[in-house]
């Protein structure tokens, strides 16, 4: 299990890291290549594009191929596809080769995910899924680091290197045992199952911080530059935020097995509300503080999120395959609607509108989540309620 948990937490450590990579280098694509906010917006959000329409089909694979084969499938077109990203230098090409990473980063993310949650104990769950998280986040962490490390020594450096840490991860990959669990279910078995309202809750449940994130990422870089921070600026601070999700993630994944999953979501969205709201003001420390904020926000959030998500798909007889299928489409929709719809509203109404906008959306939901909290009576399976229909 151990190695098993090592190669998953590398491999969404690598994708996460690529796809944070680009925060210190967007103020220069914007620049170099004209590009307005919404534009911006596009190149952050094709990554997340590629997953969302990838995750399904990533989900299914896992569950149907084995999550050893997708994640290898995954890593392979990870590594040409980031090669390809820092040899190109048409926005075009640039987008294309975003949504190519973001492809792999569901067929990996759904694969390594699939193969830890088949694994683990079900008593360790909220635990396995906080440690995968938390790399996950810890490549966040590096993230800007490596794009400022672009920025200084060159894109077409830095990025094609990625293709020979694939080959090591791939073959780490390939001695490791495949899990055995196969989805055996008809295709009406299997939508009936996805759209259970447990299932259904928990991905909103994902989404929703994902969005914030998205807001985050396309924005507050953006805000930094025209305060007169520069690349380095940018991979501190969102080095640092990432730093607080990643010690914070494995932590709350543990308490949620112990005492619930609701209390820590709901803590966690009313914290990224507040963040939302600190964006806009045009002082570089407060906008750094946002950053904090949205990564307390997010720690408390994803990991009791996503083994929700579990939960649901063991109490409805989903595979876990197509359940972190379902966790991907989730984040990706999220995150591009906040990286796109963000960037679009504030080139239309101004940084503050998506900011609100979020934020407004953040305390409804926390509203929601918090009454079903208090009555008992939530819309997805707590610990312990597993394998109940």
């Amino acid at each position: 299990m151990r190695r098993l948990l090592i190669l998953a937490s590398a491999v969404v450590f690598l994708d996460v890291a690529f796809f944070e990579a680009i925060t210190p280098l967007l103020a220069g694509y914007k620049d170099d290549l004209g590009l307005s906010t919404a534009g911006a917006g596009i190149l952050v959000g094709a990554y997340a594009a590629g997953t969302f329409l990838s995750a399904l089909p990533a989900g299914y694979l896992a569950a149907r191929i084995g999550p050893r084969k997708t994640v290898m499938i995954g890593l392979t077109i990870f590594g040409c596809s980031t090669a390809a990203f820092g040899l190109v230098t048409d926005i075009v090409w640039l987008d294309v080769a975003r949504f190519a990473q973001g492809v792999a980063g569901a067929l990996m993310w759904s694969g390594g995910l699939t193969w830890l949650i088949t694994s683990a104990d079900e008593d360790r769950r909220g635990e396995v899924i906080g440690i995968f998280l938390g790399a996950a986040v810890a490549g966040a962490l590096f993230g800007p680091a490596i794009g400022a490390l672009a920025h200084a020594v060159g894109i077409g450096v830095v990025f094609p290197s990625v293709l020979v840490l694939s080959l090591v991860l791939l073959g780490m990959a390939f001695k490791l045992p495949d899990s055995t669990v196969r989805e055996r279910g008809t295709f009406a078995e299997i939508t009936k199952a996805m759209s259970a309202r447990p299932v259904i809750g928990a991905a909103l449940l994902v989404g929703l911080p994902s969005m914030m994130f998205g807001v985050i990422t396309v924005l507050v870089p953006l805000e930094i530059a025209d305060l007169g921070g520069g690349p380095g600026l940018v991979a501190v601070g969102f080095g640092a935020a990432a730093g607080i999700e990643a010690v914070l993630a494995p932590m709350v994944g543990k308490f949620s097995d112990r005492r619930g999953r609701l209390l820590p979501y709901v803590v966690g969205v009313f914290v990224s509300a507040v963040a939302m709201l600190l964006v806009p003001v045009s002082v570089i420390p407060v906008v750094l503080g946002a950053l904090v904020f949205s990564a307390l926000g997010a720690g408390l959030c994803f990991a009791p999120a996503t083994t929700m998500l579990a939960d649901a798909a063991e109490a409805t007889g989903l595979h876990q395959g197509l359940a972190t299928g379902v966790s991907s489409v989730a984040w990706s929709a999220g995150q591009a609607t906040g990286a796109v719809g963000g960037g679009a509203l504030a080139d239309a109404a101004g940084v503050a509108a998506p900011c609100i906008a979020v934020s407004l959306i953040l305390v409804g939901a926390g509203v929601v989540v918090y009454r079903q909290m208090v009555s008992g009576q939530a819309a997805v399976p707590e610990p312990g309620s597993a394998g109940q229909a």
